[in-house]
């Protein structure tokens, strides 16, 4: 089993693909892409916080 702070095998592939995929952006495309990105990494820390919280309030 992995680390927290380590990528599984999965992980790398997917990683590997994605830069694959994003060499050959624009600049612009590439800006459009991180902030997407940055985005969906901020609802996901909401929903987890959120998740965090109902379970807290449960106990």
């Amino acid at each position: 089993m992995s680390t927290p702070g380590t990528l599984s095998l999965e992980q790398e592939f997917q990683l590997k693909v994605l830069r694959e995929q994003v060499e050959n952006l624009a600049p612009d495309q590439a800006q459009e892409y991180l902030l997407e990105a940055m985005r969906q990494l901020m609802l996901k820390d909401n929903w987890i916080r959120h998740t965090f919280k109902e379970c807290y309030l449960k106990l």
